[in-house]
C-alpha cells in the first residue's frame, strides 16, 4: 500500500494542491444457510483507492480499485471538483495527530483459509444445536473480515489502521401443538471467540418461551427494552448528534447545548478507541485520531460529533467522527461506539407491571427529527409482580425516544455491545402498548 500511496503523491504534487489518498485492503469471508444446507459461501479480497482533492476551495473526488489508473483517477477528482461549489471549510488532517493504540480490535490469528473451516465449523454447530433443541433453523449466518487501510495527505500525514470483525446469526422457528414462534439474534466480536452453541440454545429458547401468546389491551406500560429493541430505536436518538444534522436544522438538539435531554442517572460517550469496540480504530477515516468524546453528562447535553468539515463550519476541533464506508465514498459525519452509562439499576423484581421487548420491527421508520415512533414488538413478555410470566402474541410499541429517556433507567443486566451501542437493558417508562 505504501509503494502505491508514493506513486499516487509524486502524481498529485504536479497539480500543487492539497490532497488526500485513502487505501483500503480487505479479506471478506461469507457463509449462509437456508434452513439445514450452507447454500453460500463467499472468499473474496477487495481493493480500492479514494482520491480528494481540493483546488480553489472546490473539493472533487474519484475512486478505483486498480492501482494502474491511479493518474487516470486523480484527473478524475481534480475535473469533479471543477463541477462543485466552492466552499472554504473543506480541509485535510494535519500532521503531529497523538494516535492512541486500542487493544482487542485485531484478532492475529486471522486466516482466510482456516477461519473459513472455522466458519463452517461454527454454522454446523448453530445447525446442530437447534436441532438438538427441536427447533428449526431458517437461517445461520456466518461473516468475518479483515480490513487494513493507509490516509496519506498533503499535510504529510501518513496513518494506517487495521481492524478484524466476526459476526454470527440465527433465525429459527419453534413448534409446539402446532403452534409457532419465531427467534431470531446476533453475536459480533473483533476476535473469533463467538460461541455458536450458546446462540443456538439462546434463540431457541426465545422462540420456544414466546408460543401461546396472549393478546393485551391497549395502555400506557413501564417497557424493557431488551439489547436488539434498545439498538433498533435509539439510532434515530443517536443521529440527532451528528454536527452536520444540527447544521442542517434536522436535528432534534439543535440549540439545546447546556439543558437537560434525558435522565440525570444517564451519561452518553462517542468513544472511538473503546477497547475490542467492533467501531474502534485509531483514527477515523480521515486520519483524525479516534477519541472518547462525552455527549451527555449527567443529562445535561455537552457536544455533537463532528468530523473536519462540520468542526470547520462551527470553527470548533473535529471529534475524529468522519468515518468512511469503503473506499468507494468519502468520509460521513457518524458515531463510533456509543456507550450508555447509567449510574444505577434496577432489578426486574422491582417491576409490578411491564412489558419485556426483545425486539423490535420497523425501527428505520422512525422520526429522526422529532423522535417519534411506532415499531411492532417482537418475543414480547408480560411483567407480573417482578417476574416474567406471559408472551404476548402480537404488539404495537409508539412514544417519543427522547421523552422516553428522560426518565429511562438501565435494568441490571450485562453490558453488551449490538451494532455501535454498548448497553444494558434498558427501562423507558409509560410507553404506549397497542394491542
Amino acid at each position: 500500500m505504501y509503494e502505491i500511496a508514493e506513486d499516487a503523491v509524486k502524481e498529485l504534487k504536479k497539480y500543487g494542491s492539497e490532497f488526500e489518498i485513502f487505501i483500503e485492503k480487505e479479506e471478506v469471508i461469507e457463509l449462509n444457510s437456508k434452513k439445514s444446507v450452507l447454500n453460500f459461501a463467499k472468499d473474496e479480497n477487495n481493493f480500492g483507492i479514494g482520491i480528494r482533492v481540493i483546488e480553489n476551495n472546490k473539493v472533487g473526488f474519484a475512486y478505483t480499485s486498480n492501482p494502474k489508473d491511479i493518474s487516470k483517477v486523480i484527473k478524475q477528482a481534480f475535473s469533479n471538483s471543477k463541477l462543485n461549489e466552492k466552499d472554504e471549510n473543506f480541509s485535510f488532517a494535519e500532521q503531529g495527530q497523538k494516535y492512541k493504540k486500542v487493544k482487542g480490535i485485531f484478532d492475529s490469528k486471522f486466516n482466510k483459509k482456516t477461519d473459513l473451516d472455522k466458519g463452517i465449523d461454527f454454522i454446523n454447530t448453530l445447525l446442530n444445536t437447534v436441532k438438538d433443541e427441536k427447533c428449526e433453523a431458517t437461517s445461520a449466518n456466518f461473516y468475518a473480515i479483515s480490513s487494513n487501510n493507509l490516509i496519506v495527505n498533503s499535510n504529510d500525514l501518513s496513518v494506517e489502521n487495521s481492524g478484524t470483525g466476526f459476526t454470527g446469526s440465527l433465525a429459527v422457528n419453534a413448534d409446539k401443538g402446532g403452534e409457532k414462534s419465531t427467534a431470531y439474534d446476533s453475536i459480533s466480536s473483533c476476535v473469533f471467540d463467538l460461541n455458536g452453541e450458546k446462540l443456538g440454545n439462546d434463540v431457541c429458547k426465545l422462540a420456544k418461551d414466546s408460543i401461546g401468546g396472549i393478546n393485551i389491551e391497549t395502555g400506557n406500560m413501564d417497557v424493557i427494552l431488551d439489547y436488539n429493541a434498545a439498538s433498533g430505536l435509539l439510532s434515530s436518538f443517536i443521529s440527532s448528534f451528528s454536527a452536520d444534522n444540527v447544521q442542517r436544522s434536522q436535528s432534534h438538539l439543535k440549540g439545546k447545548e447546556g439543558s437537560k435531554i434525558v435522565s440525570e442517572d444517564l451519561s452518553i460517550y462517542d468513544d472511538g478507541i473503546y477497547e475490542s469496540g467492533l467501531s474502534s480504530s485509531i483514527s477515523d477515516g480521515e486520519g483524525t485520531s479516534s477519541q472518547k468524546t462525552i455527549l451527555v453528562k449527567e443529562g445535561i447535553l455537552e457536544n455533537f460529533i463532528h468530523n473536519i468539515y462540520t468542526a470547520n463550519k462551527d470553527n470548533v476541533k473535529s471529534t475524529g467522527n468522519g468515518l468512511r464506508t469503503s473506499y468507494l465514498s468519502t468520509p460521513i459525519n457518524m458515531n463510533s461506539n456509543v456507550i450508555f452509562d447509567f449510574k444505577n439499576s434496577i432489578d426486574i423484581s422491582e417491576i409490578d407491571n411491564g412489558f419485556l421487548a426483545t425486539d423490535v420491527l420497523g425501527a428505520h421508520t422512525a422520526n429522526p427529527v422529532s423522535g417519534d415512533f411506532s415499531v411492532e414488538a417482537n418475543n414480547s413478555f408480560l411483567i407480573e409482580n417482578g417476574e416474567i410470566t406471559k408472551p404476548v402474541k402480537k404488539a404495537m410499541i409508539s412514544g417519543n425516544i427522547f421523552k422516553g429517556l428522560e426518565d429511562s433507567q438501565a435494568v441490571k443486566s450485562d453490558i453488551k455491545q449490538y451494532g455501535s451501542f454498548i448497553i444494558p437493558k434498558i427501562l423507558s417508562k409509560n410507553l404506549n402498548i397497542i394491542g
